[in-house]
């Protein structure tokens, strides 16, 4: 029997298990090292892909994992060690090198041109012309070709790139790598910001490239998309490559206990909490363009969970309500007072925090230190007699790099130097040294390895203790199941249901989200 996939936008159908018998595998690592001055991100790699093989790369935040694929897409060159490319030595000079040879790489944090369209970030590099002059018909058409194998083929590709959702940019993004026809494909999380149906799109086409030969490398911090996808695995752990094996027949378990070098008993850890009276209730909250219409309680200590497909407008909601997006129309309640919308340092001063999805673009600023990004809306603690302490700089950043778990040479940093989980935990980590009431966190776990989630969890639930109440967007069902008090769920702009979590399931979720009609039995209960 295949293995049950309990990720919301994750299908439960298992790949082929056949790997391609060949004499030459297509792709060889052989005792990769790379160095960052003192810092040894890779100790010794070894990876054997062969044709037509979906292998899944896995390892916790600052395992190597970006670092090697770094060095096979020609980003960087190894210090040592071999690369195979169908037996003969491969050594890129540069990412586009990489490219020609049939080695494409989608990474994590998107590589788009946002004042482009999306066609010319398709075929960028790659534009059709004729005798000077770019062939425009030409290159819409492949641009749409290239989405509608992604099933996206309604993203319109005139527009500009940033005008579309961080999940939509993906997608261009893995069009992009898809036009290239590569021998070798690796996908760095890609299906982190991606909903169900989209995910099942991604899959099919992977299912297709790897039927054509296509060796693909798939980094996943979500083990039930690498069990229903991935023949064999890989797991790194502090940059040396410490198991490998056929996914059939090994234990998620047992996978984890490699990653982390210990087991971990609880996924999803519940701390007590107790609900309060309510702090925030919207009633047709309305933006521009989305939300349509967001009708919602949230009670102190309550972990309120948001899904919903994308372009539902989970994300919008939260903006228009810290001031980031234009308040359309309704009202809010917060602590009691009418409140109709206000500036992002105004609901910061009044104990609101919001968590971007886009950690690279809204959440961080990347070429400032680890401490700075921490610490820069509260520097209340860090100061003496008016002036910032670097002494207690030191201390409090210590503190909460310590509390996050992050993994960093020392606060001084620039945060852009770290793995994409640990900017999201440094990110995460601002808003509790903050000590922010209400947390709007959207998508917090993105990019988060199974043992860092279930530190965020807990994170979560203590600031629940705590008295904080949380609204937690997530495309994720499993975690908002296990981890929030009450589900809502948001379908085309509107809020259509809210019950407790307990009362949910997967399949109950996503039919709302899709826009059926709940069964009688549950229909027209209240909102939260």
């Amino acid at each position: 029997m295949p293995p049950r996939d309990s990720r919301s936008n994750c299908v439960s159908a298992t790949s082929p298990r056949t790997v391609a018998e060949t004499s030459v595998a297509r792709l060889r690592l052989q005792g990769i090292r790379k160095a960052f001055g003192a810092t040894q991100a890779l100790r010794g790699v070894d990876l054997v892909l062969q044709p037509g093989e979906v292998h899944a790369l896995i390892g916790e935040n600052g395992a190597g994992k970006s670092t090697l694929m770094k060095v096979l897409s020609g980003a960087h060159a190894p210090d040592a060690g071999r690369i195979e490319l169908d037996g003969q030595r491969f050594e890129p000079s540069d990412p586009l090198d990489a490219r020609r040879a049939g080695v494409a790489m989608i990474y994590q944090e998107l590589n788009l041109a946002p004042h482009l369209s999306v066609e010319e970030n398709i075929l960028l590099g790659s534009t059709p012309h004729r005798w000077g002059w770019i062939h425009r018909r030409e290159r819409a058409a492949r641009a749409r070709e290239a989405l509608a194998q992604l099933g996206a083929d309604d993203i319109p590709t005139r527009a500009p790139v940033s005008s579309l959702t961080v999940a939509r940019q993906q997608l261009v993004e893995i069009a992009r790598a898809l036009l290239a026809q590569p021998k070798v494909l690796i996908m760095d999380e890609p299906t982190s910001s991606l909903t169900r149906v989209d995910t099942e799109n991604l899959f099919r086409v992977i299912r297709r490239l790897a039927a054509s030969g296509v060796a693909i490398v798939y980094i996943s911090h979500f083990l039930e998309e690498c069990q229903a996808l991935c023949s064999r695995w890989t797991v790194l752990r502090d940059g040396e490559s410490v198991g490998s094996g056929p996914m059939e027949g090994t234990p998620v378990e047992e996978i984890i206990r490699r990653m982390v070098g210990r087991d971990v008993q609880d996924l999803y850890p519940r701390t007590p909490h107790e609900l309060g009276p309510t702090v925030l209730e919207l009633r047709q909250l309305g933006g521009r363009p989305k939300p349509e219409s967001v009708s919602l309680s949230l009670r102190r200590g309550e972990i309120l969970g948001i899904a919903g497909l994308v372009g539902a407008g989970r994300t919008e909601t939260l903006r228009v309500l810290f001031g980031l997006d234009a308040w359309r129309g309704g009202e809010a309640f917060l602590e009691g007072r009418v409140d109709r919308g206000a500036e992002p340092c105004e609901r910061l001063a009044h104990g609101m925090g919001l968590l971007s999805e886009d950690r690279k673009g809204e959440g961080l600023l990347l070429n400032r230190s680890v401490s700075e990004n921490l610490l820069m809306t509260r520097l209340g603690p860090v100061t003496r007699l008016g002036w910032v302490s670097p002494r207690r700089v030191r201390e409090q950043a210590g503190r909460w790099i310590g509390a996050m778990e992050v993994k960093t040479a020392g606060p001084e940093t620039p945060v852009g130097h770290l793995s994409g989980g640990n900017q999201q935990k440094v990110a995460l980590g601002r808003l509790l040294y903050h000590d922010a009431r209400i947390l709007l966190l959207d998508e917090p776990t993105r990019g988060i390895d199974v043992g860092s989630k279930a530190s965020i969890y807990r994170r979560i639930g203590e600031a629940a203790r705590d008295g904080k109440s949380v609204v937690f967007v997530s495309s994720y069902l499993p975690e908002l199941l296990g981890v929030c008090d009450t589900v809502a769920v948001m379908s085309r702009g509107r809020l259509v249901a809210s019950r407790p979590a307990s009362e949910w399931t997967e399949h109950e979720i996503i039919a709302a989200a899709i826009g059926q009609p709940e069964p009688a039995a549950t229909a027209g209960k209240p909102l939260s």
